[in-house]
């Protein structure tokens, strides 16, 4: 099976779609099946050979390579799209409703119009529906979403440098935890553990499980360990480098590697009492 990837907006996420019997390449303009019927989008990342059995449900197929029938209805849309946006934030403004307008899509076939908004509680949007739905004769939805989904319809780029995960290649929001942070000994500084969205970053999930199973049979900050220079209590953990920063008895500071030391047991503290 071919797989393409497929991209509706310039910030949109990548779809996986089947492109069996089709010859793309980047940039190609077509049409695809989608939920809410035939969508235009274009090819984001060319035709790959994939097993089918590697998807755990069957992709949706390209129709066609669009026309220019398409492309007329496609610019039509984008047109509409801006029309749309410029009266909708006018008319909240008149209503003084407490939301903000982040996006809105037209379907290809110009059956509805979704208009996408972000808001602390629930909008009494009533009479502005039936002002769009005057003005554009068409169905109007009207779509609350969240923060995280606020940034993904947005785009950006995060303080890695690269296009939010949410925009690329993220399909689900997965729970992010303050937990993760500690986990990977990250500073537990707002700014630095949160994304443009302001809710943690999307990433602090990718890595945590190896973090957990290196630090697994790492003594933990505090505990007393033998080193070979003697002993002494773990300050700090290099986890990634699987190394310690021990503070020995005698006031001197050392790195060791995990494998160098181990914990101090009840024996070696009578020992060192005798």
């Amino acid at each position: 099976m071919k797989v393409v990837g497929v991209k509706f907006r310039d910030q949109g996420r990548v779809y996986d779609y089947d492109s069996t019997g089709f010859t793309l390449k980047e940039r190609d303009i077509v049409v695809v099946d989608s939920d809410r019927g035939p969508e235009i989008g274009f090819v984001a990342r060319p035709p790959l050979e994939r097993d089918p059995k590697y998807f755990t449900k069957a992709l949706k197929k390209v129709i066609r390579l669009a026309d220019q029938q398409d492309m007329e209805q496609g610019r039509h849309n984008l047109i509409r799209e801006r029309e749309a946006k410029k009266l909708c934030l006018a008319k909240i403004k008149e209503h003084k409703l407490p939301m903000k307008l982040i996006g809105v899509e037209s379907f290809l076939d110009g059956s509805k119009i979704i208009f996408y908004f972000v808001s602390e509680g629930r909008v009494d949007f009533r009479a502005l529906v039936k002002d769009l739905a005057g003005a554009f004769k068409t169905r109007i939805e009207m779509r609350q979403v969240g923060v995280r989904n606020e940034a993904k319809m947005i785009g950006g780029l995060g303080t890695c440098g690269r296009e939010f995960c949410c925009c690329s290649f993220l399909k689900e929001f997965e729970p992010v935890s303050v937990k993760m942070a500690k986990e990977q000994n990250l500073a537990l500084d707002p700014q630095k553990i949160s994304g443009a969205c302001g809710r943690l970053m999307c990433c602090l999930a990718y890595e945590v499980d190896t973090y957990s199973e290196l630090k697994k049979d790492l003594p933990k900050v505090g505990k007393r360990v033998i080193t070979p220079q003697g002993p002494g209590k773990v300050m700090q953990q290099s986890v990634i480098n699987q190394k310690l920063k021990v503070l020995l008895d005698d006031g001197k500071e050392v790195e060791a590697g995990s494998d160098e030391v181990r914990e101090e047991s009840f024996f070696d503290r009578v020992r060192k009492a005798k």
